[in-house]
């Protein structure tokens, strides 16, 4: 077990899952001599070569359309997109073609594909490159969605997406590339796509994922101190959804928050408290709270991006009104 940030847990799960399968190959923008602009990338190039090691043209459709390919015919590659933002411009190959393959060819044909994407605010690049699109994604059918809150999570997660036989979507938090750090067992970790509970509680239940799930746990520990206990579930994966874990929670609480950092409207929370709304209502001592970020673009500056994006400040008011109810 060694302690590793965030960054270097990414690049450990890369440079192991490369060790041990030849069909795994890295492609992206500046992933080669450069390293990838967060070093997550960093001396891939220089152990395994530039024929597993694939600096692409600035041209994302290109670039994932490739991969499939190359995943259809055996291959397991993973393409880095240099700020999430971007991967807008490959949604084509993605929603159409990608998320679709393997319904279409009647399950002849798989896409091993991951598709790592630094996403979110929290590193002052402004409007076009800090949005959390995770949304859109647990949309389409056919796409797993990852979102790792942790070190240990974003190597084991990343491990297990390259071994899938499906396009996993692996969004991860830029913010805590640098800031995250957390020992890492790289012989035996988590399996399967469920939920963690990460800090109990009999209070009220917090849902998150990715890095709100750290201002979660830091608002729980502060409502704490006054006799709040705040049960904290980290998802882990958008898709497929955890219910079972969110449901025991609740037995446990009878109150929900969903917390995220994406756009609260019509964000993914909003499909968390439908899905507890249907299910679990009968269980619920409150009404259901959900706190994302406001419905404007990410602003350059870290003070007007707290105005934006959930702070532990604003989680902890809004805590602390839904346990007085």
């Amino acid at each position: 077990m060694r302690e590793l940030k965030y960054a270097e847990a990414i690049r450990a799960a890369l440079e192991d899952e490369m060790a041990i399968d030849d069909s795994v190959v890295v492609m992206g923008e500046e992933v080669g001599r450069l390293g990838g602009v967060f070093t997550t990338t960093q001396g891939l190039i220089d152990r395994f070569g530039d024929h597993r090691v694939l600096d692409s043209p600035i041209c994302e459709a290109g670039l994932v359309g490739f991969a499939i390919g190359a995943a259809v015919e055996g291959m397991r590659p993973v393409v880095e997109i240099m700020f999430s933002d971007f991967v807008l411009l490959a949604l084509d190959q993605i929603v159409n073609l990608g998320a679709k393959v393997r319904y279409m060819s009647g399950g002849q044909f798989s896409v091993p594909l991951t598709i790592r994407m630094p996403g979110g605010a929290g590193t002052n690049h402004g409007p076009q490159h800090s949005q959390s699109l995770e949304t859109i994604f647990a949309n389409v059918p056919g796409l797993v969605v990852a979102m790792p809150s942790n070190p240990s999570d974003a190597y084991w997660m990343l491990r297990h997406a390259i071994r899938s036989d499906d396009l996993v979507i692996f969004l991860e938090s830029k913010n805590l590339y640098f800031r995250e750090s957390g020992d890492v067992d790289e012989r035996s970790g988590p399996d399967g796509y469920g939920a963690r509970v990460v800090r109990e509680g009999h209070d009220l239940t917090v849902v998150s994922a990715g890095r709100m799930v750290g201002r979660c746990r830091e608002a729980a520990d502060e409502l704490a101190a006054e006799n709040i206990s705040c049960e904290v579930v980290d998802l882990r994966y958008l898709w497929p959804l955890d219910t079972t874990t969110i449901e025991a929670s609740l037995r446990r609480t009878g109150k929900l928050a969903v917390v995220h950092e994406a756009v609260e409207f019509c964000g993914w929370g909003g499909e968390v408290a439908a899905w507890v709304s249907e299910h679990c209502f009968e269980r619920l001592d409150g009404p259901m709270v959900r706190i994302g970020a406001e419905r404007v673009p990410i602003p350059f500056g870290h003070h007007l991006e707290d105005e934006i994006v959930p702070t532990t400040g604003r989680i902890v008011a809004e805590l602390r009104k839904l346990a007085a109810y």
